[in-house]
């Protein structure tokens, strides 16, 4: 027998939706910022850790001046403490083969290659969180995977981007998938949870997501600064292009946002379907691609990135009667 969920759920889930969308949008926002410091003379890892560094320094602030933050800080626990800086170092290798993809690809294919972490996640699901439907998840990725195969298969002869910079953009989601399913467990969503429910308060709860997202960050932005130090190259403000500097605080502010708003969307309604809500960024990446870069997708690759949607809109409907009922 089932019946439906609790009506103060609901808003919850409306709220979980929007989040992720606003989180898309930030995350979809940053490859222009990227280029731009790019085009100022810099390189990817700099960029990465000025970019985490400005986040990091936004994201506090809005903690520390906030009595729950405060608050939320004073019984946070080593364990949880350790294991959000941890996924904060794991960041590190999203962005870094993201971002560095950037240099040799088109935005507009980097935001198609991407897009198999929904699907991923989605079979990911199936073992480690609440699972979307598993034969229907599979089918999904098949046909993502498919769409990155001919969206990367449409580039003209003569304009293939270099095989390193296609290996980053397809290391990125896989980074990024495993990145979600550790942030959603982190958030308190296990197999048997329906994560529509905001998990009970009490000792064993997640921080808020402020907190949680600071901590992530902040261990992004050790993790890029230990990596300039081991390689020899400069962290230092004035190794920085005056030129550079908006894009970068703007793609500081963009990226507090996106992960502020994913993991508090994880939290309403699961790392599965928050991916595959997601889908809305590359629709905005590429649309803003080509109104500001002039970039033209060719029609197999514009065949491509509909099969990738196509993919994580199938894996997302095989969940939805799930998500609407609970057992009795």
């Amino acid at each position: 027998m089932t019946r439906a969920l609790p009506t103060a759920a609901r808003p919850e889930q409306l709220i979980g939706v929007a989040l992720v969308v606003l989180s898309a949008v930030g995350f979809g926002s940053g490859p222009f910022f990227a280029t731009v410091a790019y085009d100022a003379g810099m390189q990817a890892m700099p960029i990465l850790f000025w970019r985490f560094a400005a986040a990091a320094a936004l994201s506090w602030a809005f903690v520390l001046v906030t009595p729950t933050g405060r608050a939320s800080l004073r019984t946070l626990g080593t364990r949880r403490l350790a294991i959000l800086l941890a996924l904060g170092l794991l960041y590190v290798g999203n962005s870094f083969t993201y971002v560095a993809s950037l240099q040799s690809v088109d935005v507009s294919l980097v935001a198609l290659i991407v897009y198999i972490y929904p699907a991923l996640v989605a079979v990911l699901s199936t073992r480690f969180l609440r699972a979307l439907e598993g034969r229907r998840a599979w089918v999904a990725l098949c046909l993502s995977m498919a769409g990155v195969l001919l969206a990367v298969g449409g580039i003209p002869e003569g304009e293939a981007p270099p095989p390193m910079g296609l290996a980053l953009a397809v290391a990125s989601p896989i980074i990024y998938a495993v990145w979600i399913i550790l942030s959603a467990r982190t958030a308190g969503e296990r197999r048997s949870t329906r994560a529509e429910v905001p998990p009970t308060p009490g000792r064993d709860a997640p921080p808020p997501a402020a907190v949680a997202g600071s901590l992530m960050i902040t261990g992004t932005a050790a993790g890029c600064l230990a990596w300039l130090v081991a390689s020899g190259q400069g962290a230092s403000p004035m190794d920085v292009p005056s030129g550079a500097w908006p894009a970068l605080v703007a793609f500081g502010t963009a990226s507090a946002i996106a992960i502020h708003t994913f993991y508090a969307g994880v939290r309403r309604i699961g790392g599965a379907r928050a991916s595959l809500i997601s889908t809305v960024e590359p629709v905005y990446t590429i649309a803003i691609a080509t109104v500001l870069f002039g970039e033209i997708l060719a029609p197999v690759q514009l065949l491509g990135g509909a099969l990738v949607i196509t993919g994580v809109i199938l894996a997302e409907s095989g969940g939805s009667g799930r998500r609407r009922r609970a057992t009795t």
